[in-house]
């Protein structure tokens, strides 16, 4: 549960989604310069299962994004994933993770996809796209499934952290955002959102 501690703490998980693997590459290395912890690289991403290998011998949490088979999962496993994140829920796809002791991190928008996730044993709900649900939609998904972990992915802007916060988010799957304005970019927009995180959190103390 390694993973879910720091995303309590940190509140960012990267998201790297490129068609060019050094590109790919640089990111996830700028982005760790930068502080951050926690990296998902999709499967989108050329040579995504050696790029989960490389960047989990660094000091990061490293998973997989855009999982949508069973058979991403086991991959992602075996080239040292800790966590799986998916667009959607699949009730098969968050067993096998589970299976394989991984922390499985499922997209989810409607109360029935909520139920669902929460019985195959997702560990953090992803409302995605998050924008166009609004943080209204995840408090009022909060009321009738309390306890549950979430984190508020797409369309995410620094100026909108206080608001998801407010609505029960515990974090952000950040992936435009951070890399906004090319690699040279990457450390000020992350600190950007770090700051708008702590201001947040301590408006709420």
């Amino acid at each position: 549960m390694k993973m879910l501690d720091e995303f309590e703490r940190c509140a960012m998980m990267a998201i790297i989604r490129s068609d060019d693997e050094s590109t790919a590459r640089e990111l996830g290395l700028s982005l760790v310069s930068a502080g951050v912890s926690i990296l998902e690289f999709t499967t989108t991403c050329p040579n995504v299962y050696g790029l989960i290998e490389e960047f989990s011998q660094k000091s990061v949490s490293v998973g997989v994004g855009t999982a949508i088979t069973k058979e991403h999962v086991q991959s992602a496993h075996k080239a040292g994933a800790s966590f799986i994140v998916s667009p959607h829920t699949d009730s098969e796809i968050i067993k096998e993770t589970k299976k394989l002791n991984l922390i499985s991190v499922p997209g989810v928008a409607t109360a029935t996809e909520v139920a669902t996730a929460q019985a195959a044993g997702a560990d953090l709900l992803k409302l995605f796209p998050a924008s166009t649900y609004g943080s209204s939609h995840l408090k009022a998904l909060r009321d009738p499934f309390p306890n549950l972990r979430w984190m508020a992915t797409g369309g995410i802007s620094s100026a909108s952290v206080g608001e998801w916060f407010a609505a029960g988010a515990l974090g952000f799957g950040l992936g435009g955002p951070l890399i906004k304005g090319g690699i040279s970019h990457v450390q000020e927009n992350v600190e950007k959102f770090r700051s708008a995180i702590e201001t947040a959190r301590l408006a709420q103390q």
